[in-house]
């Protein structure tokens, strides 16, 4: 192709790329919605009221690891939310334990009680069963979901970058 004809295309291509890369922040924002709402819906259906779906997806993060509300933080997408304000009521319906850390009074630790470890298990049955119908139906393979995951964690990288360099 001569140069001026890939020249006179370049703006095309960045547009094109432009409107890409903005439809693809609007999907990640409508699938996390989604996903608040199917984590609500599982709880309805069992009858369970007790919980937010973001108190539910803290339990799930939470795991078996004990861990400060920072960490907690970091690990998870609470949309909207207080992670220091949903820990307090997750305490207080017996759902999280918490203990002053040895090494630093003013770090509070907190793990799963129990109950905690129940919610926990049944929203990862939840994304067990959402995951075996994804790949019976062969959407994680068109991309592979291996590859969607390592653009996504590039662009995470990527503004997190971003975010550094403002300071």
């Amino acid at each position: 192709m001569p140069p001026n004809i890939a020249s006179a295309m370049r703006p095309t291509l960045a547009r094109d790329r432009t409107g890409s890369y903005l439809e693809s922040l609007q999907i990640l924002e409508r699938l996390h919605r989604l996903l608040l709402d199917l984590v609500k819906d599982e709880f309805e259906r069992l009858g369970r009221d007790d919980l937010t779906p973001v108190q539910a997806l803290i339990l799930y993060n939470l795991g078996s690891s004990e861990v400060s509300a920072g960490e907690l933080r970091s690990r998870g997408i609470y949309q909207g939310s207080n992670v220091s304000y949903n820990l307090k009521k997750l305490v207080q319906m017996g759902f999280v334990s918490h203990e002053r850390s040895e090494a630093d009074r003013r770090s509070v630790r907190v793990r799963l009680t129990d109950s905690g470890q129940l919610v926990r298990d049944t929203v990862a049955s939840l994304f067990a069963t959402h995951a075996d119908g994804l790949e019976a139906s062969g959407i994680l393979d068109d991309p592979a979901i291996e590859q969607v995951n390592l653009q996504w964690r590039r662009i995470e990288r990527f503004w997190s970058e971003q975010i550094r360099y403002i300071y």
